[in-house]
């Protein structure tokens, strides 16, 4: 059975980093247990809170490449310099074969390929900040990054919140409670629909 040819269904996630999408995610899969998380594959450092194969598989850059030359994703995307993230195909089997659908919590490229990767069979969710300047705080009060890094993510943002018409729908994060209700409702309607 190929990727291609099953009927199973995905959920995406995407957003600038710090607008709140993982946290709504993680929120959906604690009460649908209908659904399961696509674990990503990348190439940057594990930071102290994250666990191999839970939070990403770490892989090094040459093994991130032979996965590529081996057609091992259905999506990847350099990043940042010999920063890679990808969607490995055997995660979305694992998935599949296990009975559940798939969420994806991917950068905004990631998840305008695996919408057209997937198409009908894909909710593309875009969560957007209430303001560059909430997002920057956001990022600060994270702690995970230098000024350097935080420079670098809000440029990146501003790019990416460019790409928000190319989702399904688009929920603001004022509050996080509101943004995930919102979220809830479009998720449950499109895995009731036939």
């Amino acid at each position: 059975m190929s990727v291609e040819s099953n009927k199973g269904k995905v959920i995406i996630f995407s957003a600038p980093s710090g607008a709140g999408k993982t946290s709504i995610v993680q929120l959906l899969l604690k009460k649908l247990t209908t659904l399961a998380f696509s674990i990503s594959a990348c190439t940057r450092d594990k930071r102290d809170n994250e666990t191999n194969e839970v939070d990403y598989y770490f892989l090094t850059l040459d093994s991130f490449k032979k996965k590529i030359s081996n057609s091992s994703f259905i999506e990847w995307e350099e990043v940042y310099k010999d920063q890679y993230y990808g969607t490995l195909k055997s995660e979305v089997y694992r998935i599949w074969n296990n009975n559940q659908q798939v969420i994806f919590d991917v950068d905004v490229k990631g998840g305008i390929a695996l919408k057209n990767y997937f198409g009908e069979n894909a909710l593309s969710i875009f969560i957007e900040p209430p303001s560059i300047e909430e997002l920057k705080n956001r990022l600060v009060k994270r702690g995970s990054e230098d000024v350097k890094s935080l420079n670098k993510r809000i440029s990146k943002a501003k790019l990416e919140l460019t790409f928000k018409e190319k989702f399904d729908a688009i929920i603001v994060n004022k509050t996080l409670n509101n943004a995930f209700n919102d979220a809830e409702i479009l998720v449950q309607n499109f895995l009731n629909k036939k």
